[in-house]
């Protein structure tokens, strides 16, 4: 038995010897070992190897914290920022005020609990630019429940004094997938293979035109209004996280609907930042599990009372925000004024540390510098890094910058310099319209006007990151299809880190708007989703735990390849056709 079965295997091996053979030959001709010397190798290896990224952005949101704008914690950062930058041997670092923005706030007290029938704390955090409760606040508790503005009407006279909570109660399910995920090959297919972008309209944000969007929205304009009018003490909302992550961003000022809130003819928002924002109630956001047994308590007929002590602090002497600028010199006569930029937003919401959202960006941003000035390369162009603020409140920090810097869209008659704040700083374009500083008028926006600045034609680009802790996947080509050849070719080093997806798609919600938005070169990274919307993108979970090492290392490393290529061209980046007259 045994010789029978040997023979059969000799036989086997006999017939599969030449095919075994033929899968060993290799595939095509061998790579060459990468050339130690050569700049992008080097590079990858400072990045991945001796990274600082980490520790950068364990002190950004460790030990300063949050971040929000206009804040002392914020001031904080810009200085330590462009202090770190100065002993890496960075040059011309400072900070450029814009503005006015408005007044700073830092929380310096908070407690909530339920106090009657039974005494419970509460997972909950104050909305940032929310006024204290002078004290703490013991009242009754009262369950706005009202679907429509009929419904409204059985709350009046019922309010005054009382704790406000004011919406229904949201089903929480249970959560089958885990919050954390990775672009799969489907996904990064999916971009990959997207259209063109559409152009967009004339007017800038024309807003959401849905009819039942539209209506909540006139709805909710109408219910803040009531809750003032009819004296209510505090202003609970439920936050629309579970598991006890709280989503919280701005305290709401009341003011009228307009359907078209951030359109071209839009009126002037109020801001609670606002130096001159009217008296608002008190705010908060509880926990939904909290939030919906408290509801239900009050539904089963008990009456609920509840202790809030929130203690804040404004800063008004100082209305300017700041952004941290610096500069590796370029070394080319021939194109040592010409620029790439890189960066991200600093500032962030108030109840986590901002790790996430964007202390990671920043991070990513400053070890791509180090890794460049560590090395000792010398780039052509002048790499300048812009560490923006204002980012959260509608990327007023860079489209200030840009504004003053690179040129925006006029939409006006006139087409004078941006004005100067009374301080000196850049005067900040806002919300509404194409260039952010529009007025309410009637009839439609004139097509805007480019009005162009020094530093216009001396922008090879500009690199932004600003989606969170994961690692970088590709690029964001904003519609400009000249570049993707390009872009390749520099993703091609690190295809083993698995970044080599380019997409022509548009992405927004971020500080390389500002540059696109006027037909400079501006790109966002794709990145790794992570846990970025499900678990810490504005929340009090958007702590340094939640980082991801590995990615960061490797995103800084990218950046900083892409930043280096840029500055070493011959010419600068494509660009796409200037938008305006």
């Amino acid at each position: 038995m045994f010789r029978r079965q040997f023979a059969a295997l000799i036989l086997l091996f006999t017939l599969l010897a030449p095919f075994a053979a033929f899968g060993q030959q290799p595939q095509g001709p061998q790579q060459p070992a990468p050339d130690p010397n050569d700049p992008i190798v080097r590079i990858k290896d400072e990045g991945m190897n001796r990274s600082q990224v980490m520790q950068t952005l364990s002190y950004l949101s460790d030990v300063i914290g949050p971040r929000l704008t206009a804040s002392p914690n914020m001031k904080r950062a810009c200085e330590w920022t462009r202090d770190t930058m100065t002993k890496w041997g960075l040059q011309n670092a400072h900070l450029e005020a814009w503005g006015p923005f408005g007044r700073g706030w830092s929380l310096k007290r908070f407690s909530a609990q339920v106090t009657d029938p039974q005494d419970f704390p509460l997972i909950a955090y104050p909305k940032a630019w929310s006024p204290g409760t002078s004290g703490p606040l013991s009242a009754e508790v009262v369950y706005f429940d009202a679907k429509n503005e009929e419904d409204m009407a059985r709350f009046q006279g019922q309010l005054k004094g009382k704790i406000v909570m004011t919406a229904p109660m949201r089903e929480v399910k249970a959560r089958f997938e885990a919050p954390g995920t990775r672009r799969d090959e489907k996904n990064l297919l999916a971009l990959a293979n997207a259209p063109m972008p559409r152009p967009a309209g004339r007017g800038g944000f024309g807003g959401n035109r849905n009819p039942d969007f539209l209506a909540q929205a006139q709805f909710a304009a109408k219910k803040n209004q009531f809750f003032v009018d009819e004296g209510a003490a505090l202003l609970v909302d439920s936050s629309r996280g579970d598991g006890g992550t709280i989503f919280v961003q701005s305290a709401t000022v009341p003011q009228p609907f307009s359907p078209n809130a951030f359109g071209p003819n839009a009126p002037r928002r109020i801001n609670p930042y606002d130096k001159d924002a009217p008296k608002i109630v008190p705010q908060m956001v509880v926990a939904v599990e909290h939030y919906n047994r408290i509801a239900r308590m009050i539904q089963a007929g008990e009456k609920v009372k509840m202790e809030v002590n929130l203690a804040v602090e404004w800063q008004d002497q100082d209305l300017s925000g700041y952004n941290t600028v610096a500069e590796i010199p370029g070394s080319d006569p021939q194109l040592k004024d010409e620029l790439v930029m890189l960066g991200g937003h600093m500032d962030s919401w108030h109840s986590g540390t901002g790790a996430t959202d964007n202390g990671a960006g920043v991070a990513v941003g400053m070890e791509a510098v180090r890794i460049i000035q560590t090395l000792g390369l010398k780039p052509r162009r002048t790499i300048r890094i812009a560490l923006w603020t204002g980012e959260e409140e509608g990327l007023l920090g860079s489209r200030a910058y840009v504004a003053q810097h690179f040129g925006r869209l006029e939409t006006s008659t006139t087409a004078a310099t941006p004005p100067a704040a009374s301080d000196g700083a850049t005067a900040t374009p806002r919300r509404g319209g194409s260039d952010g500083n529009a007025v309410a008028s009637p009839g439609p926006a004139p097509a805007p006007a480019l009005i162009k600045m020094p530093e216009y034609d001396k922008l090879a680009g500009y690199f932004n990151l600003d989606n969170g802790t994961g690692k970088i996947r590709g690029v964001y080509l904003q519609g400009n299809e000249s570049i993707a050849g390009l872009f390749r070719q520099w993703l091609a080093p690190f295809r083993d880190l698995g970044a080599e997806t380019l997409s022509l798609s548009n992405t927004g919600g971020t500080d390389h708007l500002s540059f696109d938005g006027i037909g400079l070169p501006g790109f966002q990274f794709i990145q790794d989703e992570i846990e970025y919307d499900s678990r810490t993108h504005h929340s009090n979970m958007d702590v340094f735990d939640r980082i991801q090492a590995d990615d960061m290392k490797q995103a800084a490393t990218i950046m900083a390849a892409f930043v280096y290529n840029t500055a070493m061209r011959d010419d600068k980046l494509p660009r796409k056709s200037a938008p305006g007259r």
